[in-house]
């Protein structure tokens, strides 16, 4: 059995190793012990689950495909990440890909705008820590109300900038509010001012791909479906961008309408760089949508996404 000490002395002789890299000798020396135990001791940690080694295969983008999707929808930059053996690895590169990416874009960024969601909740996970104080993630539109939700609003713009060692500013009140002088109100709510403020300069969103579904997860939403896209088009969404909902050719539905809580549309697509991630082939449409009308810069997906992207183009 493993005792309490033996375990904090495994525990710290594999974070010096591993972490800090520091070497056999200069472990024996600062633990005074031999040579030969430390390695017995780096061994024994691997084997009490202290230490887990995995190797990441690099992700492997596919050149055909992106420049397939570069000629039909030259607006957008596209990264497409080859499928892996199954849907749970292919989604896992894809995240990992973006994350980096999307990091490296971060390192030239003032301030970045957070959507929310299982996969924004994911790209934050995969960031490295970093360093930046002059950072501001900031949210452009208010909450999806998932409050007890990992993909929760609030905690996006709070995980990324303790990430990053950056601040963050939050928008109080929900994204769909249907009284217009009530969404009038809250923007100029001092509550509300930091965020909005911050949302008017922002040098990147960051968002993923919703549809129709993403609405009617919110039983609120749900059942005033008809007062965000009016009735005679509910057939006709295809995706749902910055909680406006869009057609497959990328003609966003009555934007004058959506009773959105936040900054206006014409703002978010001034933004230089408009990043979305899509992970699901059920997106299909959405994200063929948002390429035609070129709603977004840059857009990630896996192989399988950007091939029936490409069909779906040629048929609908």
């Amino acid at each position: 059995m493993v005792t309490p000490d033996h375990l904090a002395l495994l525990t710290a002789i594999a974070q010096d190793y591993y972490l800090s890299g520091m070497t056999i000798s200069a472990l024996a020396n600062k633990y005074h012990v031999s040579r030969y135990y430390i390695e017995k001791y780096i061994d024994e940690a691997q084997q009490v689950g202290l230490v887990k080694i995995t190797i990441a295969a690099p992700t492997q983008r596919l050149a055909h495909l992106e420049s397939r999707l570069r000629q039909a929808f030259p607006t957008s930059q596209t990264f497409v990440i080859k499928d892996a053996t199954n849907p749970t690895e292919t989604t896992e590169h894809v995240i990992s890909y973006a994350a980096q990416q999307i990091q490296n874009m971060i390192a030239d960024c003032r301030t970045t705008g957070l959507a929310w969601g299982g996969t924004i909740y994911d790209v934050i996970q995969h960031f490295s820590a970093a360093n930046q104080p002059e950072l501001v993630f900031t949210q452009f539109m208010g909450e999806n109300m998932k409050y007890n939700s990992r993909a929760g609003s609030t905690r996006m713009v709070e995980m990324a900038a303790n990430k990053f060692g950056a601040a963050y500013h939050t928008l109080v009140g929900p994204l769909y509010v249907f009284n217009p002088a009530v969404r009038r109100g809250l923007a100029k709510e001092p509550a509300n001012r930091p965020a909005m403020t911050a949302a008017h300069h922002m040098d990147m969103t960051i968002t993923g791909i919703g549809t129709m579904a993403s609405i009617d997860s919110i039983p609120a939403w749900h059942d005033q479906r008809t007062a965000i896209v009016p009735a005679p088009m509910l057939n006709a969404v295809a995706g749902v961008l910055f909680g406006r909902p869009y057609t497959i050719q990328g003609h966003f539905i009555a934007p004058e309408k959506t009773p959105i809580f936040g900054v206006s549309l014409p703002s978010i697509l001034a933004v230089p760089h408009r990043v979305g991630i899509v992970t699901s082939k059920f997106k299909t449409d959405a994200t063929l949508g948002a390429l035609r009308g070129g709603l977004l810069t840059d857009i990630f997906m896996s192989e399988s996404v950007a091939n029936r992207i490409i069909a779906a183009a040629q048929t609908i």
